[in-house]
């Protein structure tokens, strides 16, 4: 372009629009700006037990009963680790393993009697449905705790007493995990059914091969909840498990406190060690979540 034509050439002239898109445009960025660090404020909020139980288990014992508290260790240590992992009389690593047997057992079980309660409830009609299914959500609002002592009964008359079957078990079939995968199964196309049924298949096949597959995420979702129940439950592994090779790892970890009632860091070493296999289901996990809790709501 020549020195003739860049000066024939039009000059854009802000006009009054351009002029109010600038400082609105930098608005949003401020507000953005806003939104995130509270975000961040936030998170910080709800992470700081989480960050202080992990710093604590890296301090002594005097430091870790230090008076006001620090937020970093001084010294830096791991002797809360090694004490709580190589004592003889606190198997943490064998009640771990216990825990982590009974979880994933319990868990699997949930979703297999949910799942197989559910369907029908939500998919077919027979007569009493509706009564059925109000009991069931009924039971939701007996408190758990008045069913100890008939439970304990009957899981000794099993004699499943001081054994891992005996917080496997009981609480397999629970009335929320049928209410869930119903919720779950209603939001599904009904025309998915009807095509399978024209092809010949019938209802176990349906379930089998259409809904289970399509229901992944309240499967997952479903059965991370029920592992968190029976990894977190302290009260009713103290009530039917004595031995101290059969305990997990919650009750376990009381004695620890009773034993070692100021040592804050074995305590928050052991709070440590019970956190990674939560912490890390729900990184793994948190996209079925979202998915399965999202569409289990669609329909009543």
């Amino acid at each position: 372009m020549t020195a003739l034509e860049q000066a024939a050439a039009p000059v854009a002239v802000p006009t009054s629009e351009t002029r109010a898109d600038a400082p609105r445009g930098r608005t949003r960025v401020w507000v953005v700006v806003v939104r995130y660090v509270l975000l961040g404020v936030l998170a910080l909020i709800y992470l700081s037990p989480i960050i202080f139980m992990l710093v604590t288990s890296f301090k002594t014992r005097a430091d870790a009963a230090g008076i006001p508290p620090n937020w970093i260790p001084d010294p830096f240590t791991t002797q809360a680790y090694e004490a709580i992992l190589t004592a003889s009389g606190t198997p943490v690593l064998l009640w771990f393993s216990n825990s982590l047997i009974a979880a994933v057992l319990h868990a699997v079980l949930v979703v297999v009697t949910a799942s197989l309660a559910a369907y029908p409830l939500a998919r077919m009609t027979f007569r009493g449905r509706g009564i059925v299914f109000s009991v069931i959500v009924a039971t939701l609002l007996i408190p758990p705790v008045i069913l100890i002592i008939p439970n304990y009964l009957i899981v000794g008359n099993l004699g499943w007493l001081n054994s891992l079957v005996a917080i496997i078990i009981p609480t397999a079939a629970g009335a929320f995990g049928v209410f869930f995968m119903r919720q779950f199964f209603l939001s599904l196309p009904a025309e998915l059914e009807e095509a399978a049924i024209i092809d010949g298949a019938n209802r176990w096949e349906i379930f089998l091969k259409i809904i289970l597959p399509l229901s992944k995420p309240a499967m997952a979702t479903l059965a991370l909840l029920a592992f968190l129940t029976n990894w977190n439950d302290f009260l009713w592994p103290v009530y039917v498990l004595f031995s101290a090779d059969v305990q997990t790892l919650p009750a376990g970890l009381s004695t620890l406190q009773s034993a070692n009632a100021v040592r804050y860091d074995l305590l928050m070493a052991g709070a440590v060690i019970a956190s990674v296999p939560v912490l890390l289901l729900f990184v793994f996990l948190q996209r079925f979540i979202i998915a399965g809790v999202s569409r289990s709501g669609l329909k009543g």
